[in-house]
């Protein structure tokens, strides 16, 4: 199949091929190792670095399309066991619909659940799964085939579980047990546990008294090395008769600190920026970043818009502290004019569990570099 050229390169928020992803070599080769040897993994890193992107590349490798049937869900925005269910079922039906194999016509035929939600198209005679989320009235009797029908596989599946963590707030109580023992007794499938909330994923993997104790191996991700991303950035660049001094691309993954999903964002509006011919220089950093943040302002408002009073005004602090240390201290009370110290844990609390603040020993600051420096300047 040809590969798709784009006309910018610098892609934010999907993988597309290998062309376009930045190196990861030996994370790679590590998700392969670990897989090919029957070990579960456990990926654990802040958003926005590119656990996402890792994962899609390492299913992108030839070897691994071709031993292995792949599945990737982002559970980020479920709530209960039935979205899960219904999330799962849904990426497996998509994934099996271009084949014609006899795993995809077992579907229906074992996952007697979903059966309400096979269709053929009256135009096409083609099969259609048009399950809604109401649907899904037993949850646990799903799950049971789904695991069952993955047991059926001609050939081994790898199941990536993007924001695993989301687990642990599901209105039901018992779904990490649940889940632990169906997945201890599939031997047809290896799985990628991937997570943010470090100190939730760390909590599930590594305490005694939790289900999925020590069942994977647990792996790290930091940001991709400033020397490979400006290689990287500079070949994107030369590759289209574009030019960038190297200074740019390390202030910018400076500014940032490597996080993939900002730099990148970055650098996609640099390359706009740059006329064919010319040279991307550093005079075009605060444009690009001006850009940048007026394409997100409207979100900004919103978010801001749902926020607490009390929120706010934290939020703003830890802004414009840019890394925000001793909150609850009266030094940085009086400084942002802020209520109490009781007023700001409640505050920060929520803010944390809203994933709007990230908290790292005593320092606090707001994951979405762009939002913050919004905040600090504009609101």
């Amino acid at each position: 199949m040809r590969e798709l050229e784009l006309f910018n390169p610098f892609i934010v928020g999907k993988y597309v091929s290998d062309k376009y992803f930045c190196d990861r070599s030996e994370e790679t080769t590590f998700l392969r190792k670990q897989i090919q040897n029957g070990r579960d993994v456990a990926l654990i890193s802040p958003r926005r670095i590119g656990k996402s992107g890792l994962i899609q590349h390492f299913f992108n490798q030839s070897d691994i399309k071709e031993q292995y049937y792949v599945f990737f869900i982002d559970i980020y925005a479920t709530t209960s066991l039935a979205e899960f269910v219904y999330t799962l079922g849904k990426e497996i039906y998509a994934q099996l619909k271009p084949q014609s194999t006899l795993w995809k016509e077992k579907f229906f035929q074992i996952i007697s659940s979903f059966r309400i939600g096979f269709k053929l198209d009256s135009m096409t005679g083609e099969p259609s799964f048009d399950l809604g989320l109401g649907d899904i009235q037993a949850p646990q009797t799903s799950l049971d085939e789904i695991f069952a029908y993955i047991e059926e596989a001609d050939k081994p599946c790898i199941i990536a579980i993007d924001e695993f963590q989301q687990i642990s707030e599901y209105a039901e109580k018992n779904v990490e047990a649940l889940l632990r023992t169906k997945i201890q007794m599939c031997h047809h499938a290896q799985f990628i546990f991937s997570g943010s909330k470090r100190h939730v994923m760390s909590n599930m993997f590594n305490t005694p008294s939790k289900p999925f104790y020590q069942s994977p191996i647990s792996m790290g991700l930091e940001p991709i090395p400033v020397l490979t991303y400006t290689s990287f950035a500079t070949r994107l660049f030369e590759e289209r008769d574009k030019h960038i001094d190297k200074e740019v691309i390390e202030a910018v993954w400076t500014q940032y600190d490597g996080y993939t999903w900002f730099v990148q964002m970055m650098m996609n509006e640099l390359y706009a920026l740059t006329p064919s011919g010319k040279t991307c220089t550093a005079m075009m950093i605060d444009e690009a970043r001006r850009n940048v943040i007026m394409s997100q302002e409207q979100s900004y408002k919103d978010l801001m818009a749902n926020l607490p009073p009390k929120q706010k005004i934290v939020l703003q602090a830890i802004a414009r502290e840019g890394i925000a240390q001793n909150i609850t201290s009266a030094k940085f009370i009086k400084k942002y004019n802020l209520n109490s110290a009781s007023s700001v844990q409640s505050a920060v609390k929520m803010l944390l569990k809203n994933d709007i603040v990230t908290q790292t020993n005593n320092e606090y600051q707001i994951y979405n570099f762009f939002f913050s420096e919004w905040l600090a300047t504009m609101y």
